[in-house]
């Protein structure tokens, strides 16, 4: 028996938008002490961390541990179906279904099948970085979108001062200084100077995860995957990792 409830369905609905816009398909796991999840998108670009404690959840009761295999889309056309104003069940009660409950101004019940997905579990990358920031979620999410008006790829470069995400193209070039002086920087640590280029197809897929967090923990090395930690209310997490794009 699994129930999980949020008294309002907005987190839970902006969690599972942020993970279907880059996988298909997927095993959430849960156990007594709460849900996880682990996953590449179909072209191995991004692996997607999903940890959700008891406290994240309102209610929450798992007698054992199970597998939950969903597809993403349709259980994010589910999703869209509730108001940030409702409150949400989820139940697997048999191991074939997922129920959803949204009850507001009228109960309404959603089942849709649970899917078998082959493989294990994939282990947690062991990566260490020169720099680690705290940023402003929105002010990432801006120098994202930012960046994606003149590119395809973004450089982020870090010293002790200041993280920089740059941007150039045929279309023009784009710079924005992130620092705590400006307040879009909560804390930054540099080891060394870094600096790494990434896709800005899949970080503004990732940028969905800022309806549901308001801090963004950012660690990278020269030529090394990025690695973004949406923080969550009540100790939950949704990690990303994305791999850069090595240049000549």
């Amino acid at each position: 028996m699994f129930r999980a409830v949020f008294t309002s369905a907005k987190i839970w609905r902006s969690i599972v938008s942020a993970i279907a816009e880059l996988i298909d398909e997927a095993n959430f796991v849960a156990s007594p002490d709460g849900l996880r999840l682990r996953a590449m998108d179909p072209s191995h670009v991004v692996m997607i961390e999903l940890d959700l404690p008891q406290l994240a959840f309102d209610e929450y009761r798992c007698d054992e541990e199970m597998v939950i295999g969903v597809n993403f889309d349709e259980f994010n056309k589910l999703l869209k179906r509730a108001s940030a104003r409702e409150r949400l069940e989820m139940e697997v009660a048999d191991r074939s279904r997922l129920t959803l409950r949204f009850m507001g101004k009228a109960l309404r019940t959603f089942r849709m099948p649970l899917i078998d997905i082959a493989g294990e579990e994939l282990p947690s990358p062991s990566l260490e970085f020169n720099v680690k920031a705290r940023v402003i979620a929105d002010a990432l999410k801006d120098a994202i979108k930012d960046a994606s008006i003149v590119s395809d790829y973004v450089r982020f470069t870090a010293d002790q001062e200041a993280l920089m995400l740059t941007a150039s193209g045929d279309r023009g070039d784009v710079e924005v200084k992130l620092s705590e002086d400006m307040g879009s920087l909560v804390e930054l640590e540099v080891k060394e100077p870094s600096r790494s280029t990434y896709s800005l197809s899949y970080l503004s897929d990732m940028m969905k995860a800022v309806a549901a967090a308001e801090i963004v923990t950012v660690q990278f090395s020269t030529d090394m995957p990025l690695r973004l930690d949406f923080m969550l209310p009540g100790e939950g997490r949704i990690t990303y990792y994305l791999a850069p794009r090595m240049e000549a």
